[in-house]
């Protein structure tokens, strides 16, 4: 036996145990623990008790503190949080025309993660949507698809009875609900009447499921023939199930007249199964078998989700073991036969260790060989630096002395095409000067205006050149 408490996360969530510690925890209260998403903010809906180790999921986290002030606030906030959240994600879904049906955002009580969870018909890729996400809430994202029965359990609405919804306000887990249940309790069986609002065959139908079972085992069924307490003999027409009531058309002086009688006052024998009075159409018959279809597969989801599958190995094994156990002589060839295969597994498992011995030289010489492969790869290894290192040398010393070479036949290639450059500048020059006879002397220029002078070789003196 543990001592534990109950915590519940939302409203008719599901209930989880913990470790209370030394704290001391009342029903109602709120704590902070820790689980799979982080730190949450839980409230505590069962006091401390005492309950046995096979209920306990392992391991059993304890309770970190109990909430104060500070803590309400910050749930009080992120509640404020979520509406903002959800405003956004529809945006950002109305955006990417992505074809889902966003029902509601969650923030975890750290702030470390954004859960939204929404419906859709199939498969949705929504990975532009989380990277458009997280780029403006600036956190871990995570999207959630649920079916149809946990949209209207976390979206909660007034059913057709004209209270809210039990899976919204009680019922903490959905329960399989079957056509059979219906026909039980007598009810019409056309599925817009037996159908709740997530378009699954109503919760409720279970509720009083025991209570139709136990009444209706005293009663006979539709058409049964009765005996009653003053004698007479007749059909059973209809039974009201709560008031324990049936109506039997009976035979008096040669007429048929419908009597009410109680349960007690009648003797009776069922010879077959309930009637049922199935007067609907093909679409309806077809709409009742795909509900019970989805109840099914609903059913075995549930249970696969939160009980993992059990390998036929194991269970083969685990029969074996049983069947062991209660057979003696069995058990006790079972363990001679298991005693000498590990004999006869130790036995090979020793000569093989022997052969190996033998073939290597034994383990003394092993190491040695060892030790001699280790330093002559020591030296192998040195010596192939020292290599290395040498051929780097030569490398980099023919590289500059090729580098130098190239310098040098560059330079003098230069040089030879600057002076030839200048050369054929100056021979074109002189060929200019001759081809205008442009004078040469400046003094002879200035001697001869001195000495009054004007005609000039050439034709400056008419003014087409310059001096």
């Amino acid at each position: 036996m543990t001592k534990v408490i109950g915590v519940r996360f939302r409203t008719a969530g599901k209930i989880y145990f913990f470790d209370p510690l030394d704290f001391q925890v009342e029903r109602g209260g709120h704590v902070i623990v820790e689980t799979a998403r982080g730190i949450e903010f839980g409230t505590v809906v069962s006091a401390p008790k005492e309950v046995e180790d096979e209920k306990i999921v392992q391991p059993l986290k304890p309770v970190l503190r109990i909430a104060n002030q500070r803590d309400i606030e910050q749930e009080a906030d992120n509640k404020r949080k979520e509406k903002e959240a959800y405003k956004i994600c529809l945006e950002k879904i109305r955006d990417h025309g992505l074809e889902m049906k966003l029902i509601d955002a969650e923030y975890t009580f750290d702030n470390n993660k954004v859960l939204f969870y929404f419906t859709a018909d199939g498969r949705i890729d929504f990975r532009e949507l989380v990277k458009d996400l997280a780029s403006v809430f600036k956190t871990r994202i995570e999207l959630r698809q649920v079916g149809v029965r946990d949209e209207t359990k976390i979206v909660g609405v007034i059913g057709i009875c004209g209270r809210p919804l039990c899976c919204h306000t009680h019922l903490s887990e959905f329960i399989p609900v079957s056509i059979k249940m219906a026909k039980e309790q007598n009810l019409s069986l056309n599925p817009t009447k037996i159908s709740g609002v997530c378009g699954r065959l109503m919760c409720c139908l279970k509720h009083e499921e025991e209570t139709y079972e136990e009444l209706n085992r005293r009663l006979p069924n539709t058409g049964d023939y009765v005996t009653t307490a003053d004698g007479l003999k007749g059909e059973v027409q209809s039974v009201n199930v709560l008031r324990q009531r049936v109506k039997v058309i009976v035979d008096v002086d040669d007429e048929k007249e419908i009597r009410e009688y109680k349960v007690e006052d009648l003797r009776f024998k069922r010879m077959h199964g309930k009637k049922e009075n199935l007067e609907l159409s093909a679409e309806e018959l077809k709409e009742l078998e795909k509900l019970e279809a989805e109840e099914e597969l609903e059913a075995v989801e549930e249970r696969s989700s939160e009980k993992p599958v059990e390998r036929s190995y194991k269970r083969d094994f685990r029969q074996d073991k049983t069947s062991l156990w209660q057979d003696k002589t069995d058990r006790t060839e079972r363990t001679d036969r298991n005693r000498n295969r590990k004999e006869n597994y130790t036995e090979r498992a020793e000569e093989s260790e022997r052969q190996y011995q033998d073939r290597k030289g034994g383990r003394n010489n092993r190491g040695a060989r060892r030790d001699n492969s280790q330093e002559g790869y020591k030296e192998d290894k040195t010596r192939w630096d020292d290599n290395r290192q040498e051929r780097r040398r030569e490398d980099h010393t023919k590289r500059d002395d090729n580098r130098q070479e190239r310098r040098r036949e560059d330079g003098t290639r230069w040089d030879n095409s600057r002076n030839r450059a200048h050369r054929e500048e100056g021979e074109e020059r002189r060929e200019r000067h001759q081809r205008d006879s442009r004078p040469r002397n400046r003094q002879n220029y200035r001697s001869g205006k001195k000495e009054g002078k004007t005609n000039f070789e050439g034709n400056y003196s008419e003014g087409k050149g310059t001096p």
